[in-house]
């Protein structure tokens, strides 16, 4: 054995690194600044000192003569904070010469507050000897160096830069005066003739070494960093060359702790109980509370004294008993003991797996490790709680740490058993925490002194020791099972069952081994098992990794076969939730065959308390079938739907689905039926079986939906029509044929199904937007919702492609689609057990998303080829050229005088032009047109204009006939003189139009249109041909009238369009001037010369409009008629102006920019439900994107919202590691639903985005409920009344664990208060979310809509037993409890179970008397698949509350 001593012996090497590296932490308030500005990825950066110059000579060298020599010290400093940070280097002493010193030394450091406030200060220190042999250092002077410019890209002042030195030392930045200071040149006075050269570059060979160097530590290159190998140069981080590392295996680890780990324990938590107590005032039930021992962690990670090389791995050690070492390494499955109380021998703490690490063969390399405590303390009213309450708060402690350097000493340590003494006590330690330490502890774990460094010597006092084994990992390793304690004890109790078991004769199969230990993520084995196993609900989800990771996805997969239990598990992995079933069945006596038949009696498994979280036991079995039975065909057949026919009358040709669809455009455009007619019949829903909902459910759905820029569709009410004539297999579901609701409630059983059209022709489409239409249908997958018309709650949601809808040709195509309709379900962990999870700094439980399938969509869509009147075709119907050059049209002929119309500009625009100035000036007459004077008789611009307006009155009198001619004189009179009145106050803006109107039309003539079809997120390209048609140079100013329409000043950003548009045109750098009051850029143009003005048009802003949730009573042709007037949904059509202005201001060209809005491709969607007027914070976790053809090469992330008021954004991290995006949306009132769209483009100039996301939020009153599984909960909801009266009826979204008082239609009355009893009784742990409707039945709208925020733990478990269910057979088995009534008197009880798939009582109610005992009998259902699975009994009373649980675990083998 190889004993090595405590850190002052063995890691000398490692110790001096240590102790040299230690920094300066920089300002939170930075390290915040710079994750918000996406400054998260850290960068290398050279420093190159070269020489310092002076005027004259310092006073003091004619003092300290010869001896005097500079040395050059520079800190990092956050001028923001006035905070210096890091740690501060010193360059060699140098002397001066001739009123020069010369460095000439090169730092390097990298770091990730790439700000503006970040700076390097560089301090010049004298250095004169004293008589004592020490040196007295005198500042002489400092400098600033500004690392980053103000700018977004925060690039580095690269370049060679003289700084000017200042008076004083660098304590004056402290001063307040220079707290906010732009430039410190104005405020330090400067020595004259003092100035620093240096250079400052980037330098990215850094990015490889950047783990074995903390941040914002400046190193020269000759510095001795273990894990660099070094240089013949002397200059190692010039081109850093890294030390190959190994893999080593670390096994029976275990640790002693002194006296004992039971004293040693009982002290510590008399400390920590001594503690509390007298930091919180007692109360009455205060003296009862005590700290538990939760978990009992180890860190193990590789140091090289500046910091870990990886992340320590963190490890969960178990009581062991001395003498019974772990074998980890051992082929042996049999070796682990299993805990005896009785035992008498000490106890340590040991590892029974192994670890992996990689090692350098570097002396100053060493292995930390790190033993930490997980404590639990009561926090609520209660008393005496035990470990595993409710009401307890965690928190860590480190006890003991130790260091071991491998390659300090010749490696004969190999194979060996070593011995490392743990420190404790105030000592600065690698992972810079507090470490326990008592009086007691103190004296033991004093230091001996050796005879020689590195010497083996006997301890005189008992220490803390470690001890293990380290191997390399290079050599063949030995089988190890791996196996953890849980499936250890079940191996044992599986052997040692008696051979009267319900498990006789059967053959013992050895669980697979788990995976090994934990590599980087640093998490115990609580972490670990506090993630679900559980990535689908569904029996036959198929999704990618990166997909199921997402916390809310909706996405379609194969279609299941069949209805599996969910019990399964994988084959070769049977994973136990019970971990306390440490002791196996007893051996029972003879049975009578009649009791045999009745059930065998179960035996009670006695256990023990855990406080790890149990794992559950679950997998997402796939499935390949994708079709329907043939059976279910000829069901769905023969409800008569219409049939899908072409203009010829025959049956449209029948697509598959399955199979890929060639697409060739041109055989589109050629296509001699130009129309179409899409059609989309919704014929059947498939319901699945599922716990919690009746098998009748759901009874009446409705859809919503979006097809191409189409106002989105709300169907009517559909009712599922079944057959009682049809026979079918229980464990097979027929579809149910859709009919149609009237508004009276009738069903509509003429024509079954529902069937919409959209007509795509030349009255809908706009000029060249076919092309866009067949891009949509070859690429977009519809999104469709369905909903319960009953309860308006969301059933799930489905997506079919619409590439089947392409004719390639053909008179018309339909294919039938079968879709799962799913949804997700957010399910966290039970509070309790995730309080292990102490790994992070939140509390909160982590979250597992289940996908859950509602049922199967039966959807038939077809595309019917119409005919065009080739003379009713219009021509701008043929697509336009997909040039991006724009070229403005020249003008052959001046103005011709006359009219203001002429023939050489465009008369369409001039006359809109002259209309609407005409409309301008006519708007003067408004109290005309209210006397009923025709306006249409007015005509201004003529002279007699006046005359005729008289007249005009005049023949009007006359027409009335009036009798009174007196009075009409006199009325005429008053007409007239009011008339001149007004047309005096005419005359002048008449001649102000005139000139407006002839300088509009001279614009015209200068004006060059553009159609653009653009889509959001998507950026068009362009290039204007501007011309300087004088002979004078010109600097032109331009502008644009909308911000999403601009100019590409950059160069590199222009170049990137230009090479995906193709254009041939020249690129030329530095073109544009720009100046920060301008109204736009700036452009030289030489006489008579022509340049191409690169422009680019994008918008992310589109409409939000969206419908009132609940069924359409309108007949659905309605809706497709009113779509060619509304859009919905895309970015808004719009008319832009760009101006080119010359020097006096006037115009010389303008570009009139036509938008028409084409609709966006939606990739995900995301419906998520958040309570009512707070922020919803949401985070989406990315795939990982990158380009196969570059790996080196890392994608640039950014993201967008169509939302202003949403806050959207992304964060670069680390190469390797998952990126997010963060959204923020500010909530509204219950029960408003928001809707958005997020864009990720995955380029640097977002020129498309990959991704668009389509986010519903749904906003709700919040209520929080506390419960226990199996036990009945009641909560009063409140519900108000609005301005009308309505009949009002609640539903929820689990009846079978909810249910709300009153259950059936109540009158609401207007202001009034209605309290609502909500009954929750729910079956499953963990924090769940249940949603609650309160809907007017009669107009089918949401009145208000409630969250139910449960935290449901786990019932207190009184006895535990296990059965053994053979597979296959159908037979199922038979089994008994006895139940012994704890009361006096007669009770009546209540039995429940959360697996009534699984486990039938005999009687689900009985009465017993009072002390008797009762036999409850159990039916197993039978399983077709091996398995285990825990199920809970419930005994409950008339008010449904919980007497006793039990918990049964069922091995089906």
């Amino acid at each position: 054995m190889v004993k090595t001593e405590d850190m002052s012996t063995t890691a000398d090497s490692w110790r001096e690194v240590f102790e040299r590296s230690r920094l300066v932490p920089p300002p939170r308030q930075a390290v915040r600044l710079a994750v918000d500005s996406h400054f998260t990825q850290s960068h290398g950066f050279q420093l190159c000192l070269s020489r310092l110059t002076v005027a004259q000579p310092p006073q003091e060298i004619s003092e300290g003569g010869q001896d005097l020599t500079y040395q050059l010290r520079v800190t990092l400093f956050d001028k923001s904070h006035q905070h210096f940070f890091g740690k501060t280097w010193k360059s060699q002493p140098q002397r001066m010469k001739n009123n020069k010193i010369f460095f000439d030394q090169v730092l390097y450091f990298h770091t990730s507050l790439r700000l503006s406030s970040t700076v390097v200060v560089l301090e010049l220190v004298s250095l004169l000897p004293r008589p004592d042999g020490s040196q007295q250092a005198l500042g002489c002077g400092f400098t600033v160096l500004e690392l980053f410019i103000n700018r977004p890209e925060a690039q580095p002042a690269d370049g060679d830069r003289r700084l000017n030195l200042h008076h004083g030392s660098p304590r004056n930045l402290l001063h307040p005066l220079l707290k906010d200071a732009v430039d410190y040149n104005s405020l330090l006075k400067a020595i004259e003739g003092a100035r620093l050269d240096c250079v400052i570059k980037n330098h990215p060979a850094l990015v490889s070494m950047m783990h074995l160097l903390p941040e914002n530590v400046l190193v020269s290159g000759d510095e001795d960093i273990p894990g660099i190998a070094a240089s013949p140069t002397g200059d190692a981080l010039l081109r850093p060359q890294l030390l190959k590392m190994l893999p080593f295996n670390l096994n029976r680890l275990t640790i002693s702790l002194q006296p004992s780990l039971e004293k040693f324990e009982n002290r510590l938590l008399q400390l920590i109980n001594a503690d509390c107590h007298n930091t919180k005032q007692p109360g009455p039930d205060e003296t009862l509370r005590t700290v538990a021992i939760q978990e009992r962690r180890l860190h193990v990670g590789v140091h090289n004294g500046w910091c870990f090389l990886e992340k320590p791995q963190v490890v969960v050690l178990e009581l062991l008993s001395s003498g019974t070492r772990s074998r980890a390494d051992s082929n042996s499955k049999q070796s682990t003991l299993i805990k005896d109380s009785s035992s008498t021998l000490s106890q340590t703490l040991g590892l029974r797996s192994s670890l992996e690490l990689r090692l350098a063969n570097h002396h100053a390399l060493a292995i930390v490790f790190q033993l930490e405590y997980v404590f639990s303390a009561p926090i609520g009213p209660e008393t005496m709680l035990s470990t595993t309450s409710t009401s307890r708060a965690a928190f860590l402690q480190c006890l003991r740490w130790g260091v071991w350097c491998p390659f300090q000493q010749p490696a004969d340590w190999i194979g060996e058993e070593l011995q490392l003494v743990l420190q404790g006590g105030a000592k600065p330690n690698p992972h810079g925490v507090m470490v326990y330490s008592t009086e007691m502890s103190a004296k033991t774990q004093s230091p001996v002194p050796l005879s020689a460094a590195g010497t083996a010597q006997e301890i005189s006092v008992a220490r803390d020791t470690l001890k293990f084994r380290l191997s390399s990992g290079l050599e063949k390793k030995e089988l190890s099972p791996k196996v953890s304690l849980r499936s250890k004890q079940e191996d044992v109790s599986c052997q040692r069952r008696s051979p009267t078991s319900p498990s006789k004769g059967r053959k013992y199969i050895p669980p697979a081994s788990p995976p090994e230990s934990p590599q980087g993520p640093g998490l115990s084995l609580s972490q670990l098992a506090a993630t679900s196993h559980y990535p689908t609900v569904s029996h036959s989800g198929k999704a990618l990794p990166w997909q199921q990771s997402f916390p809310s996805l909706l996405h379609p997969s194969p279609l299941a076969s069949s209805h599996q239990l969910s019990h399964v598990a994988q084959a070769g992995l049977v994973v136990s939730n019970i971990a306390h079933m440490e002791v196996a069945l007893q051996p029972r006596g003879d049975v009578s065959p009649s009791a045999q038949d009745e059930g065998d009696q179960l035996e009670e498994l006695p256990f023990t308390p855990v406080h790890a979280p149990i794992i559950p036991v679950g997998m997402n079995e796939p499935s390949s079938c994708t079709v329907s039975s043939r059976s279910s065909l000829a069901h769905l057949y023969s409800a008569g739907f219409p049939d899908i026919v072409d203009h010829s009358g025959q049956v449209a040709e029948v697509l598959d689905p399955t199979e890929p669809v060639p697409f060739d455009p041109q055989r589109e455009e050629t296509d001699l039926l130009q129309g179409n007619l899409l059609v989309f019949q919704f014929l059947a829903f498939t319901r699945i079986p599922r716990a919690g909902v009746g098998a009748d459910w759901p009874d009446n759905i409705y859809f919503t939906f979006q097809f191409y820029r189409f106002p989105p569709v709300t169907s009517q009410q559909l009712k599922l029509v079944t057959s009682g004539k049809v026979q079918h297999k229980a464990g097979n579901s027929l579809p149910c044929v859709l009919a149609s609701i009237n508004k009276d409630g009738t069903v509509n059983s003429g024509s079954p199904g529902l069937q919409l059209q959209f007509r795509v022709d030349e009255g809908f489409l706009r000029p060249g937007e076919k092309r866009w239409f067949l891009r949509y249908l070859a690429l977009h997958t519809m999104h469709i919702d369905i909903w319960d018309s009953n309860s308006l709650l969301l059933i799930g949601s489905t997506a079919i492609e619409l590439k089947y809808l392409l004719r390639q040709g053909k008179p018309a195509v339909q294919a039938l689609h079968e879709v799962e309709v799913l949804t997700t379900d957010y399910v966290g962990e039970d509070p309790l057990l995730a309080s292990a999870n102490l790994g992070r700094p939140s509390a909160i439980s982590p979250m597992t998303v289940h996908t859950i399938t509602k049922g199967r969509l039966h959807i038939r869509t077809g595309n019917i080829g119409c005919p065009v009147d080739p003379s009713k075709r219009r021509p701008a119907d043929i697509m336009p050229t997909t040039s991006h050059i724009i070229t403005p049209c020249e003008v052959t002929g001046g103005f011709r005088g006359g009219s203001l119309s002429s023939r050489n500009i465009l008369q369409l625009n001039a006359r809109n032009a002259a209309q609407a100035h005409r409309l301008e000036m006519d708007g003067d007459l408004v109290p005309l047109y209210k006397r009923g004077i025709r306006a249409d008789i007015i005509m201004p611009g003529e002279h007699d204009s006046g005359t005729r307006k008289l007249n005009c009155m005049a023949a009007v009198h006359q027409r009335e006939g009036k009798k009174d001619a007196q009075a009409a004189k006199v009325m005429d009179q008053k007409k007239q003189s009011l008339l001149t009145r007004e047309l005096h106050q005419i005359k002048p803006s008449e001649d102000h139009s005139k000139a407006e109107g002839i300088t509009n039309m001279l614009s015209q003539a200068i004006t060059t249109h553009h159609l653009l079809y653009a889509s959001l997120g998507s950026a068009e390209y362009m290039e204007f041909v501007l011309k300087n048609p004088f002979n004078v140079p010109q600097t032109v100013t331009i502008h644009s009238d909308d911000p999403e329409l601009s100019v590409l000043t950059n160069a590199e950003e222009w170049g990137y369009f230009k090479a995906l548009a193709k254009t041939p045109t020249p690129l030329e750098e530095n073109m544009f001037h720009l100046e920060e009051d301008a109204p736009g850029p700036r452009v030289y143009l030489r006489p008579k010369e022509s340049i191409h003005i690169p422009l680019k048009y994008q918008s992310f802003l589109c409409d939000h409009t969206m419908a009132i949730q609940g069924p359409s009573f309108l007949p659905t042709g309605k809706g497709s008629r009113m779509a060619r007037k509304n859009l919905s949904n895309i970015v808004a059509a719009k008319i832009i102006k760009v101006t080119f202005k010359a020097e006096d201001g006037k115009p010389m060209a303008i570009f009139q920019l036509s938008v028409e809005p084409t609709p966006h491709i939606v990739y995900q969607t995301f419906r998520l439900y958040h309570p009512e007027l707070c922020f919803l914070k949401k985070a989406i976790r990315l795939p990982p994107w990158h380009d196969p053809t570059e790996p080196d090469v890392r994608t640039h992330i950014s993201v967008r919202c169509s939302d202003p008021n949403i806050i959207c954004q992304t964060r670069m991290l680390v190469p390797g590691e998952p990126q997010d995006v963060y959204l923020k949306v500010p909530g509204s009132p219950s029960p408003n639903i928001k809707m958005f769209f997020v864009m990720v483009f995955t380029d640097k100039w977002m020129a498309a985005p990959s991704q668009v996301w389509q986010i519903y939020v749904h906003f709700l009153e919040r209520v929080d409920v506390s419960c226990v599984t199996g036990q009945r909960n009641c909560q009063s909801l409140v519900l108000r009344g609005r301005q009308a009266v309505r009949k009002v009826k609640c539903f929820s979204s689990h009846p079978q664990e909810i249910e709300v008082d009153p259950d059936s239609v109540f009158l609401l009355p207007p202001a009034a208060v209605q309290e609502l009893q909500v009954k929750v009784q729910p079956w499953q742990a963990g924090s769940r979310f249940f949603y609650v409707n309160a809907v007017d039945v009669e107009q089918r709208r949401i009145i208000t809509a409630w969250l139910l925020c449960l935290n449901v733990h786990r019932p207190v478990l009184s006895k535990a037993f296990e059965v053994c269910v053979p597979v296959g057979g159908g037979r199922g088995s038979s089994r008994k409890i006895t139940y012994t009534n704890p009361y006096t008197r007669s009770r009546t009880f209540l039995l429940r179970s959360d697996h009534p798939d699984l486990l039938q009582f005999k009687e689900d109610k009985f009465q017993i008397s009072g002390g008797e005992s009762y036999t409850i009998g159990l039916r197993f259902a039978p399983s077709q698949s091996p398995g285990s699975v825990e199920i809970l009994v419930y005994v409950n009373n008339l008010e449904e509350k919980t007497e006793e649980t039990f918990c049964v675990k069922v091995n089906y083998s």
